[in-house]
């Protein structure tokens, strides 16, 4: 999916680069995300639809490994279990508050899936992932205002 058509369709193109990096799946949005907040489009509606879009994206994971177990991410997202092993043996290792790390590229998403797969409070997941990606995207805003 092409940058300029994520960047044309403004806040909608966001919303859905944000969603999509978040899955499994390796997409990015701090470039639509650049690119809408140096055109002039509204800073904080930015910032909340990224977040939004991202978060809904990790509930997706979560659900992922809550409800589709292993099977599915085996099968259908071709998740090889070493992956899923280690992604729980760091969820264990530190704890609920690695969830803040759930933007970090290679191992945010396993860390939002396994997750799921050990059934964390949905209400604490949601508010520690929401964090770290807010504060996230916040970073990134602050990082284009100074380029």
């Amino acid at each position: 999916m092409p940058m300029e058509f994520l960047i044309e369709y403004s806040y909608s193109g966001l919303f859905l680069s944000s969603f999509l990096a978040a899955t499994l799946l390796p997409l990015s949005s701090e470039l639509v995300l650049g690119a809408l907040l140096k055109q002039g489009f509204n800073p904080l509606f930015i910032l909340i639809v990224a977040t939004f879009g991202n978060v809904l994206g990790s509930v997706v994971n979560y659900g992922l490994g809550a409800f589709g177990g292993r099977l599915i991410l085996h099968k259908w997202w071709r998740m090889p279990d070493p992956e899923i092993q280690r992604a729980e043996k760091r969820f264990r290792k530190y704890g609920i508050f690695s969830l803040l790390l759930a933007w970090v590229p290679v191992i945010g998403d396993p860390l939002t899936v396994a997750a799921g797969v050990l059934k964390i409070n949905f209400f604490l997941f949601l508010l520690l992932v929401g964090l770290g990606k807010g504060l996230r995207y916040m970073a990134i805003y602050l990082a284009v205002l100074w380029v």
